[in-house]
């Protein structure tokens, strides 16, 4: 078991995290992130009762939760990996695969529903070639469904990294909602 970054030998750990339509996708966790997720939990002095936000420091430092980082808060932390897993796994928060710098969510609520949404989210995962739920390979994006964004009179709407709202939308405004994020955000959507 690892108990310290000190004693780690191996400087990047591969995981099978998710499949390509072209093969088989991997993710490397670099020696950069294990120094992350070691620093985390030197801070947290070994309390079994800092579990979730020793786990919400990890998602905020390496952006997801990987295998290696959550072997490592279970040895630290004197806990079980199913117990770690396990309360990970009941928040949605927490995510375990590599997420997209940017996060869209297409609301799917009752109005926005009603008024287009699932067309909107259709033409969203035809233009970046994902489905909801994924993230594009560039780990640029990743697209998502919320339930209600509380802006039932613009519906159908979408939200770009939970501060930028486009609402009114019809699947023809796909191609500007991805462009404007290009510009905003600077990445490539």
């Amino acid at each position: 078991m690892v108990k310290s970054l000190k004693n780690y030998s191996n400087p990047k750990i591969l995981y099978d995290l998710f499949s390509y339509s072209k093969g088989r996708g991997y993710i490397v966790l670099q020696q950069e992130d294990l120094k992350k997720v070691d620093a985390v939990l030197d801070d947290a002095q070994g309390q079994r009762g800092m579990l979730i936000a020793v786990l919400q420091r990890v998602q905020e430092k390496v952006g997801y939760l990987p295998e290696e980082a959550m072997k490592m808060i279970a040895e630290r932390l004197s806990l079980s990996l199913t117990n770690v897993y396990g309360v990970a796994s009941f928040y949605k928060h927490f995510h375990f695969k590599p997420r997209g710098k940017n996060i869209v969510k297409v609301c799917m609520g009752t109005a926005c529903h009603v008024r287009g949404a699932k067309a909107v989210l259709t033409e969203m995962e035809g233009k970046l070639g994902i489905k909801e739920g994924e993230t594009t390979k560039d780990l640029s994006v990743t697209l998502e469904t919320v339930g209600c964004v509380g802006c039932c009179a613009l519906a159908p709407v979408v939200t770009v990294n939970d501060q930028d709202l486009y609402g009114e939308l019809t699947p023809k405004m796909v191609d500007d909602i991805i462009a404007m994020a290009r510009s905003e955000h600077g990445t490539h959507v």
